[in-house]
């Protein structure tokens, strides 16, 4: 159906576009931007007054929680709360049950997502079989069934041979490896950022060393190997400096953030509370202030969801028994905008309210370090789109969240950014 979105304020961060413009939708694609094209037709009229007109965003970690974790959540839940949410296009983690090591199972994955035709879903493969850390995947049949890159979610490669071998296969075919850096050993089993606050809570801690350690040495093997890197969910002020000087050096890395992390920091805990309790920890101010400045100055590259259903049964428990974990979709949006007006805030020189500079980290730039096509509406791109009113209010409860995971630490919290309608290639997927 030939789509005609007009009124609205078009922002396409991608193509340098913010301004009253429409939008003209034909078989699945971008026709054109702005003037209605020679004969076209359409079959439906969407008014945007009032509202902005972007692409669909891009969330570069989403866990779908299938195969093998329904009971935390279903892949039509957390699709349907994609849609509601304006998120297009996500990635999912390698870490389902059984983990996404096997091409006929990333296959079975694509094939259910095509079918409900939501989102588009691409998966990351297992880095090594299992997420164990031993014998290396079969990337080249992974890739050639979907997959974008590969990766071991949370699970370290304790034997640095292994992840040698696996980035020089990976820059061999010119695959992209994610990694989240955190050392095997430093800060095993702690719950919290290791600093005065969890001393006080007696809380045991994961010190910014089991990140920057890590660091290290991926930095060591990628000038050994020439692999790509996307370093995944950066949480500290020292790792951004590693981050920024491998950048300078030319190495080819890029790296994102959760959104949660772009606001909260350690205190948020308050007393134990559960739906605080996220990996990586929430850090310091200084931390915590660090990634900000991070997303303004190019070394931070996308921020994510990084969306982690987590059911009663696991998280509604003592701090230090609850399962790691926050819902996210639906809040990726509306706390990017929240970063751009608490950015406008701070500038002496009243700058207009850049929800362009944050649309950019959850669409193009995010689209960007995947390498997947999306986050731009430029005519023949694929019609992904997000229309939003960045006025209106909505409150963070768990009847307003259409995903399966019911816990946040934003929960009580007061948003702006309400989704109004989402299309995927032309195909208007939600609307409200």
């Amino acid at each position: 159906m030939n789509l005609h979105i007009k009124n609205g304020h078009l922002i396409d961060p991608a193509n340098g576009v913010d301004s009253l413009q429409d939008l003209f939708i034909a078989d699945g694609a971008v026709l054109a931007v702005g003037a209605m094209p020679a004969g076209f037709v359409a079959g439906r009229v969407i008014d945007a007054s009032g509202l902005v007109v972007a692409p669909g965003l891009v969330d570069l970690s989403v866990r779908l929680r299938e195969p093998g974790y329904e009971y935390k959540a279903t892949l039509e839940s957390e699709l349907r709360a994609a849609m509601q949410g304006g998120v297009t296009r996500l990635v999912c983690p390698p870490d389902t049950d059984p983990v996404l090591d096997e091409p006929g199972l990333v296959e079975m994955l694509k094939y259910r997502a095509k079918t409900m035709n939501l989102a588009h879903v691409h998966p990351l493969g297992a880095l090594t079989v299992g997420l164990k850390g031993k014998a290396l995947t079969e990337m080249a049949e992974l890739t050639e069934a979907g997959c974008i890159g590969f990766a071991q979610a949370e699970e370290p490669v304790e034997d640095t041979t292994v992840l040698l071998r696996a980035m020089q296969y990976a820059n061999t075919f010119g695959y992209t490896v994610w990694l989240r850096p955190q050392d095997a050993h430093i800060g095993r089993g702690g719950i919290a950022h290791a600093g005065p606050l969890a001393s006080r809570l007696g809380l045991s801690g994961v010190p910014v060393m089991s990140e920057t350690i890590a660091l290290h040495t991926i930095f060591e093997l990628m000038r050994a190997t020439g692999a790509r890197v996307h370093l995944c969910r950066i949480s500290s002020a020292a790792g951004l400096d590693l981050i920024r000087a491998a950048k300078r050096e030319g190495l080819p890395v890029s790296c994102d953030v959760g959104v949660h992390h772009v606001h909260l920091t350690d205190a948020d805990i308050g007393f134990f509370d559960p739906n605080a309790r996220v990996t990586p920890p929430f850090r310091s101010q200084r931390d915590r202030d660090a990634i900000r400045l991070g997303l303004l100055d190019g070394t931070v590259d996308a921020i994510c969801s990084d969306h982690t259903p987590v059911d009663d049964d696991e998280k509604l428990l003592p701090f230090g028994e609850a399962s790691p974990g926050a819902t996210g979709l639906e809040l990726l949006l509306s706390l990017a905008l929240k970063w751009a007006d608490d950015y406008a805030a701070g500038q002496a020189t009243g700058e207009r309210r850049p929800i362009a500079r944050a649309l950019a980290k959850v669409t193009a730039d995010a689209a960007r370090v995947a390498g997947i096509p999306g986050g731009n509406l430029a005519p023949g791109s694929v019609a992904d789109v997000c229309l939003f009113d960045p006025a209106a209010r909505w409150t963070v409860t768990g009847a307003a969240l259409a995903s399966q995971g019911k816990h946040t630490p934003f929960l009580g919290y007061e948003l702006s950014g309400v989704v109004r309608a989402t299309i995927v290639a032309g195909h208007v997927a939600y609307q409200r």
